[in-house]
């Protein structure tokens, strides 16, 4: 049995708006870090401009959503399961923000021979991201889908944390001073950390679709 919700398009619309602009966050995100850390200043500072700006589109955007469903009675059953899942990616893309923003904020100095590491990451965990949002959309129009792209993302998160783990043990087996050790394994954490809240976010997706669907 379908959603309810696919017969308002308007609203299917809105959710679909929302999700397009988590994926923007996610490219935006991954450039910036490739800008930083292949130098170009400028380049960088306009991806962190522009994705902070995206964010608060995205919340605005959020509360149309979050409108919208509440003054659809015909979604009261489902709406709060629904809210749970948009309100808990619009973390995924905070915490891409404000990973980005440290890295304008701290300057961490990335050892040359982990560029590639540190980029490879962040497009693990941007994958990651994106198949977030593909099970998200299987939850509105094709639910037999969602427990394979739910798969996926936990797929996808362990190949992130093993990146992770690979660079802190680079670093800790570096001869560079302790401080600078704790600095780049503070960074790779963080992007990791947005592969955990995408997994917490299938979780609750997962709990979702069987109250739904069973």
């Amino acid at each position: 049995m379908k959603l309810d919700l696919l017969k308002n398009t308007d609203l299917e619309g809105d959710i679909d708006i929302y999700l397009d602009m988590i994926i923007r966050g996610g490219l935006l995100f991954c450039q910036g870090v490739k800008f930083y850390l292949e130098g170009r200043e400028d380049e960088f500072n306009t991806r962190l401009d522009i994705l902070a700006k995206l964010e608060n589109k995205a919340d605005a955007q959020l509360n149309i959503v979050e409108g919208k469903l509440f003054n659809n009675e015909g979604m009261r059953e489902w709406r709060g399961d629904i809210l749970g899942l948009i309100e808990n990616s619009d973390e995924v893309l905070d915490r891409m923000n404000q990973t980005l923003k440290q890295f304008s904020v701290e300057m961490p100095a990335i050892l040359p021979e982990l560029t590639g590491s540190y980029q490879g990451l962040c497009q693990d965990a941007i994958s990651t991201v994106e198949a977030m949002v593909a099970a998200i959309r299987a939850y509105f129009r094709k639910p037999n889908l969602v427990r394979g792209k739910i798969e996926e993302v936990i797929e996808l998160r362990k190949t992130t944390v093993r990146a992770a783990d690979w660079i802190k043990r680079k670093v800790f087996r570096s001869d560079i001073d302790l401080d600078h050790k704790f600095h780049l394994r503070y960074f790779a954490h963080h992007i990791e950390e947005i592969v955990w809240q995408a997994e917490r976010v299938c979780d609750r997706l997962a709990i979702a679709t069987i109250k739904r669907y069973s």
